[in-house]
């Protein structure tokens, strides 16, 4: 199979991570991978299977992020001899367009995974007017593909009406249960980050960009710390608003970017998740908070639609700030609420094995290369 996608290890995200992770499960099952995506001169990790770099420049606003410019000789003469059975796009970007065309010219099948809905990204950045042509290019780019596999039922019922595509399998995603387990509660943590054990955790994970709706999180806050109560707003991440939210988040305590057994103990340190994001199609980081044992308060999403119930926690519109403060300082005052909501989050959690989630996806593979030979 050769993958194509936008970022595999220049950033650690949670799509970047999860490819590698599917990367690592394809190989450990005898299925060869060949994998074509942008570096950068420091990885964020170690890359799972053979990388092939790909041309690319930096965004001119966001210089974190990298742009492919598409699929050059070097590299196709590369991925001939290679002679893929499979095409697996991750990104419909240049490089993802290019890798279509070629595919189709070949005769070889083509599936994709929806990890962003990138048409939103476009408001936040003053660029809505864009979107709408965004949504008519990715409506022509995943109705080329055999399959599209977005992480959620609910993402998949927005391609289906929007007539993106009706060859719709959910991917989901999974969780280290082991890893992230309420058990790596650590006061003392707490303590040396200035929480008071008295002090509600309020905590917020993921990149520091505008499309997560970190301004929300702030505003909420704010209110929270005004009303008198003691919170204490935990925000585990880093990125380019890290600057806005130090001066404008009242109270915040910053953890910085943290992973594997690090991210483990602040989630399961935190008392409640907080997390205002419409731009996720699953949301990783809400299910590893959930695993914690922590109830969320979540922006009704695409992503989150599919996680939080209403057992586990809130789904509030983005644009109803108030209730997401209600909703917060309701489990704020009530101990007893937040116990019950963080165990049942942790049991839903439970139900997301990796294995299982991912030994799916490669029988889709199978059924597609099937119907491809017509066997």
């Amino acid at each position: 199979m050769a993958l194509f996608t936008g970022n595999y290890n220049y950033i650690k995200d949670g799509v970047a991570l999860t490819l590698n992770r599917l990367v690592a499960f394809l190989e450990k099952r005898g299925v060869p991978v060949l994998v074509f995506a942008p570096v950068a001169e420091t990885p964020a990790f170690e890359a799972v299977g053979e990388l092939v770099p790909v041309p690319s420049f930096a965004i001119p606003t966001r210089k974190e992020y990298r742009i492919a410019t598409g699929l050059p000789e070097a590299q196709r003469k590369r991925l001939a001899a290679f002679r893929p059975t499979l095409f697996h796009i991750a990104v419909p970007d240049i490089l993802g367009y290019q890798a279509l065309k070629l595919a189709e010219q070949w005769k070889v099948p083509v599936v994709a995974s929806y990890h962003t809905r990138y048409d939103t990204y476009l408001r936040f950045y003053g660029l809505g007017f864009l979107e709408k042509l965004g949504q008519r290019y990715m409506k022509n780019f995943y109705s080329r593909v055999r399959r599209v596999y977005p992480p959620s039922e609910s993402m998949a019922e927005i391609i289906r009406r929007e007539g993106q595509s009706q060859h719709v399998e959910v991917w989901a995603r999974g969780v280290d249960s082991e890893m992230f387990s309420p058990a790596r509660r650590d006061m003392a943590w707490r303590r040396a980050l200035g929480i008071a054990d008295d002090e509600v955790a309020i905590s917020f994970a993921g990149r520091l960009v505008k499309e997560k709706n970190v301004a929300i999180y702030m505003r909420v806050m704010n209110q929270l710390t005004a009303r008198g109560l003691k919170v204490k707003p935990l925000v585990i991440g880093d990125g380019p608003e890290r600057t806005a939210m130090t001066s404008g988040l009242k109270n915040g305590v910053f953890a910085g970017f943290l992973h594997g057994a690090d991210l483990a103990r602040a989630y399961a340190s935190s008392d409640i998740f907080f997390f205002p994001s419409e731009s996720e199609t699953f949301g990783n980081v809400t299910l590893e908070a959930m695993a914690s044992g922590l109830p969320a308060v979540n922006a009704i999403a695409s992503g989150s639609n599919s996680l939080v119930t209403d057992d586990t926690g809130y789904l509030v519109s983005a644009r109803d700030e108030a209730t997401m403060a209600a909703k917060l300082e309701f489990l704020v005052r009530d101990e007893a609420l937040r116990r019950r909501m963080g165990e049942a989050a942790r049991q839903r959690a439970l139900t997301f094995s990796w294995d299982h989630i991912l030994s799916g996806l490669l029988e889709s593979y199978r059924t597609v290369l099937r119907e491809a030979h017509g066997r």
